[in-house]
């Protein structure tokens, strides 16, 4: 493994890790400004409307997994494919909700040589515990 794909690697860690703890700021770190998020059913969106709404899910409690199972590295930019599993649980005691599916996530180096999510499809639907 080299050392980009090992510092990509942790970077996905480091992202599902910080989301579960609910810390929106070490997540806002590890992805460019002009990050697109791409999700079924919805336009493509940006880094302010993710923020805008993890920031509403404050509370919300997140378990689950995450699994690379591709990375490529191309220069300063690379891609990963990977497999996620969530149980989300709403901060009001409602009926846990369980999704599951593919992303594929595309990073870039940046000038201070720091990889950051810069596009990211996520195919999570509602799916098995």
């Amino acid at each position: 493994m080299t050392q980009d794909e090992a510092a990509i690697r942790q970077i996905v860690q480091r992202w599902f890790d910080a989301t579960q703890a609910g810390d929106l700021d070490a997540v806002a770190a590890l992805m460019t400004e002009d990050v697109v998020f791409m999700v079924p059913g919805k336009a493509p969106f940006g880094r302010d409307a993710f923020l805008a709404a993890a920031r509403a899910m404050q509370g919300v409690k997140i378990e689950g997994s995450s699994t690379v199972q591709e990375v490529e590295v191309l220069g300063d930019l690379a891609w990963v494919r990977g497999q996620v599993k969530v149980a989300v649980t709403p901060w009001h005691g409602g009926p846990m909700k369980h999704m599951a599916g593919g992303t594929l996530s595309i990073f870039r180096r940046g000038r201070d040589g720091a990889w950051r999510l810069a596009r990211d499809a996520n195919l999570l639907s509602p799916g098995p515990a």
